[in-house]
């Protein structure tokens, strides 16, 4: 999903760390306004890292380049609207991710427009929240169970659809690793990835 080397990895630490705990606190704060105290039973509602990180996905992550943090468990039966809860309790961890992307260009942005001197180190970090984020975010949202985009998806689609969805989850990491080892998975993040990058610098060039 991401390309590694020793430099990145280092300047890219905090990145990767805010865009997976603030993508799976969001899910839990979410779920929990919509009336499931799941996630605050079982400890996911906080930004402790520790209480997100997957050890396998972390590892999956320096290895092949993509991996996950612990999915949040939420009980759609709690909420108040439960179609309307689905949707943005997996809407709320792009939607995260793509604010903590805006937040951190804009801090970028901001101190070039008062030029301020930024070292190489902060800069790189900074870019780096930029890239993981809007790439996790993308990721996310791709509609192949578990992701979330597929958790969208199945609240639209009719009955037998769904079910045949739900059905590839079973093949969902063979499929990943696929798009990985060829253009597809780069098919989607780069195009998706700039136009977002471009969007963000629009907004931001008008309010600054």
């Amino acid at each position: 999903m991401f390309d590694f080397n020793l430099m990145t990895l280092v300047a890219g630490l905090p990145g990767l760390l805010l865009a997976l705990v603030l993508h799976e606190y969001a899910h839990a704060r979410v779920a929990v306004a919509m009336g499931d105290f799941t996630p605050r039973l079982t400890g996911r509602l906080t930004l402790n890292p520790i209480a997100h990180i997957d050890i396998i996905g972390l590892l999956m992550l320096l290895v092949a380049h993509f991996g996950w943090a612990k999915p949040v468990m939420v009980n759609p039966r709690n909420f108040k609207d439960m179609r309307k809860g689905n949707i943005l309790v997996a809407l709320a961890g792009p939607m995260a991710n793509f604010v903590t992307a805006f937040l951190a260009l804009f801090v970028m942005m901001l101190m070039l427009k008062f030029n301020y001197s930024m070292s190489i180190g902060v800069k790189t970090v900074l870019s780096m929240i930029v890239l993981y984020n809007i790439n996790f975010g993308i990721f996310n949202l791709i509609p192949l169970p578990p992701l979330d985009g597929s958790k969208i998806l199945l609240e639209f689609l009719p009955g037998k659809y769904a079910y045949k969805l739900l059905g590839l989850e079973r093949y969902s990491f063979i499929i990943l690793i696929v798009m990985m080892m060829t253009p597809i998975l780069g098919g989607i993040l780069i195009p998706l990835s700039r136009l977002i990058l471009a969007i963000f610098e629009g907004i931001l060039s008008v309010m600054l």
